[in-house]
Formats: C-alpha cells, structure tokens, sequence
C-alpha cells in the first residue's frame, strides 16, 4: 500500500487510510459533542429523524482540511510525533476553528453553535491524536514501504540514487540494491550492487521485491547486453510492478528529474493532456475562489494600501510585465513591496535575500503574500490561473531558455498566484534555483487536475503560517 494515483496525482497509501479513519473520528465528536451539549433532546432529535448529519459533515471536512493545510501527516517523519502533535493542536484549535466560525457566520444553517464547536474541537483533537498514537504504533510504516530493486547499476542510477539523497524518510519505498546491465556497470556506494539472478521470478518472490526499476545507460544498448524481457515480464504478471527510472523518480519526490527526460518522452508519457472539461472545471475554480479570497481580504488589502502611502507614498500598486501562457506576455499587479528607485537603471534583477530594496512594511507583506494579493484581478481577468508556475519576467525568461532544457515547457499551462514549486521549493532567484523550481513545474504541468490544484490551495495555508520560502 504506497501510492495511489487519483487524477494524475500520487498520494501515499497509509496516509490516505489514516485520513478516512480521522474523518470517522471528527464525525463522531461532532455527534458526541452534540451529545454533551443538548443530552437527552439531541438523543429524541434522531429519534424524531431530525439527524444533523449535515452539520458533522461539515465539521469533519474543515478539520480535515485544515490538517492537510498544516502538513501534519508529512511532519510525522520529519519532526516525530510531539511535531505532528503540535501542529494537529494549531490546525485543530486555530485555523480549524476560525475557518468553521467565519464558515458559520457566511451560512448560519450549517453552525452547530459555539458551545457544541468547543467541545467537538476538545473530543476531536483528543480522539485524532489517540488514533494518529496507535497508528503509528501498531502500523509499521517502514513495513508498508514497497521493496524496490534497481536493474542498472550505472551512471543513470547512480545520479539518480544521488538526487534521492535526503528523501528516503518521507519515500514509500525501501531499495533494495542495484543489479547491473552489463559487465562494465561501475560499483555503487549509494545503494548494494547485487548479482543477477538466473531466476527473476523466484528472486522478487524471495526477497520480497515489489518493483523493478529499469534504469539501464543508454551506452549499453547496442552493446550486446541481453536484456531480459521476457522475465521481467513474467515478473509483472506476477504482480511486480516494473518501471522506468524517471517514473518512479516522479512519483516519488513530486518533480521530474530534467537529466532523465528523453525527447520523445513528453510526447508518450500519460500527462501533457488537453481535456476541456478539466479547463472549464479550472476556470470556475479560479473565479469561485478568486471572489470568496477577494471578499474575505479586502479589509487587508485596504489596510496594506494605506500602509504603503504611509511608508513610501505612491505608487501603491506596482505593474510588471511577466511571461503568460504560451509565452504571451502581461502585466501583473502587486502591492509595492520595494523602494520606488529598486531599478534606477531600468535593468531586471533578480531579488536575493535580505534584500535592501525592500521595505519595512514590505518585507511583512511578502513574508504574509500580502503583497501578492492584487493579482486576483489577474486571475479573474484570465491573465493567470489561482494554481500554476509562477509567472517569470520576459527579460529572464529568455536567459533561462537558454541555459535551462524544457524551460519554456512551464508555459504550456496559465501561470498562477500559487503554485507546486512554491510548496516544494524555497525562494529562488538564480539560474540554479530556476532549474529546480522547473523540475516541480513540469510535474505540474504533466499531472495538472483539480484534485492536484486543492491540494495546493490548501498546504499553501502552511506555507504562508510558517513563513516558509521567503526574501
């Protein structure tokens, strides 16, 4: 139970199981809380039929949400479970609660009243915690990671056990070794080299092997290595999933690893798909929650206008010229967060940390994304979409086709407020950070969906409260 692939995104497996075990425990607080707030009348309420299912629905997938939006289930193997307590208490105590109170006060039919919200926040977070302690307690995660054996022990391979580096913890899978495609294979020090096997299908039966990654050198076909088709077809039909090396490197880390793209691969891959639908669907996303973010934020934005007249007068709203969709060039909006004389000589730069450029007051919008916020004209305009790769300047633009392969791929797909690269990258302003935030970008670009556009809308909600990626 790794991954599973729901609309062109992956998901982990375990994680996945432990979500729709939550969302049974926050149904039940709310139950219980109703309980415990109106006794024996909520108890005579169902017996009368009139049940609030309704009402703990709502309950269960704002928690819910506000979990994914704080990284929980990902800070388990990053910070333990004391982490993952802490950031369940912020999700569950802080931004759970105010969302269902500002959601209350938007559609009152739906509120459960603040006594009732006080004690489902108090027995959920108690019941989640309890569940998340025996999970992690009688399910041994490591044991649900796949088993993987790599065929090709050579420089592919070892560049690519070299970039997963530092991934292995939040990886669901375990690798098992590297065996080699030919005689001439160099030995490995990232991962065991391990002998061919003359029988294939007995070996994964043995060692348990789950998937068979295929990532042979180029240089060895041609050469007279037999590569042996037929077992590894047999191992598939035995139930072992096989592989190409850059597959396994997307679902794995989320981006696309630029050395392993061959020409023709984007033109055969699954993604890189045009569906209308998925466009329509797109659009009514992005104004539906352009104009419920707009409605819920322009006091800030007031506030934000006010702020910067004061601090550095005007202009307020800074215009800049950013590469759109198939490279068609547009202005974007954003509050000034820079001094008026940040490019006297009128040549692009790019922003580094600590930048002295930046203003007071400006230095907090972009740690908050204040400063981002004009661009939902943009988005309801049509200029970009709410989710998509940032929009970059024309002038780099032209320098990073250059020097980076596929750059302007991330073109194909309107650019957007927020986006993957953002989640998965810390800010960036050079030609290697270009590349990186590419990798992420084409992974978007390739399994983009509404399902992969929520998931960033709501963990960007940590992002902006940690404070993550900033100058």
């Amino acid at each position: 139970m790794a991954h599973i692939r729901l609309f062109n995104h992956y998901i982990q497996g375990p994680y996945l199981l432990l979500a729709l075990l939550e969302l049974g425990v926050l149904f039940g607080a709310a139950y219980g809380a109703m309980y415990l707030r109106y006794g024996d009348e909520f108890v005579m309420q169902l017996y009368l039929g009139s049940d609030p299912v309704y009402r703990a629905v709502v309950f269960a997938l704002v928690m819910s949400l506000t979990t994914w939006a704080m990284g929980v289930y990902g800070s388990r193997l990053r910070e333990g479970f004391a982490g993952m307590a802490v950031r369940s208490v912020v999700s569950f105590c802080l931004l759970g609660s105010a969302s269902l109170s500002l959601l209350y006060y938007l559609v009152p039919q739906i509120s459960m009243g603040r006594g009732v919200l006080f004690w489902a926040v108090v027995l959920s977070l108690a019941g989640v915690l309890l569940l998340r302690y025996l999970f992690f307690k009688l399910v041994d995660v490591q044991r649900l990671r796949r088993r993987v054996v790599f065929y090709g022990a050579g420089r592919r391979t070892a560049e690519l056990l070299e970039q997963l580096q530092g991934a292995e913890r939040g990886m669901s899978v375990e690798i098992v070794g590297c065996i080699p495609a030919g005689d001439n294979d160099p030995c490995l020090a990232a991962a065991p080299i391990l002998q061919a096997p003359d029988d294939w299908l007995q070996f994964v039966r043995t060692q348990r092997i789950s998937e068979i990654v295929i990532s042979m050198d180029e240089r060895r076909r041609g050469e007279g290595a037999v590569f042996p088709l037929a077992k590894f077809l047999d191992c598939k039909l035995a139930g072992v999933r096989v592989c190409d090396a850059i597959g396994f490197y997307e679902r794995e880390t989320g981006k696309i690893e630029l050395s392993l793209v061959q020409p023709g691969w984007m033109l055969f891959s699954e993604g890189f798909r045009y569906s209308q639908g998925r466009d329509i669907a797109k659009r009514a996303f992005d104004i539906v929650v352009s104009l419920a973010l707009l409605a819920v934020v322009w006091p800030l934005m007031l506030i934000a206008a006010v702020m910067i007249a004061l601090e550095s007068g005007f202009p307020i709203i800074y215009r800049q010229t950013r590469t759109g969709l198939n490279g068609k060039p547009f202005q974007v909006l954003k509050f000034r967060s820079m001094r008026k004389d940040a490019e006297k000589d009128g040549k692009a730069v790019w922003a580094k940390k600590n930048d002295d450029r930046i203003t007071r007051f400006g230095h907090f919008m972009r740690n908050t994304r204040i400063d981002e916020l004009p661009q939902l004209y943009n988005v309801l305009k049509g200029d970009m979409s709410f989710i998509g790769p940032r929009p970059e300047r024309p002038e780099f633009v032209c320098d990073l086709v250059e020097k980076i392969p596929y750059y302007d791929t991330r073109h194909r797909v309107k650019p957007g407020l927020m986006g993957w690269a953002q989640l998965k990258y810390p800010y960036g302003a050079s030609v290697d950070d270009a590349a990186q935030k590419l990798r992420y970008d084409l992974y978007y670009v390739k399994n983009h969906s509404l399902l992969l556009d929520i998931v960033i809308l709501v963990q960007t909600v940590e992002v902006i409260l940690l404070g993550k990626g900033v100058h």
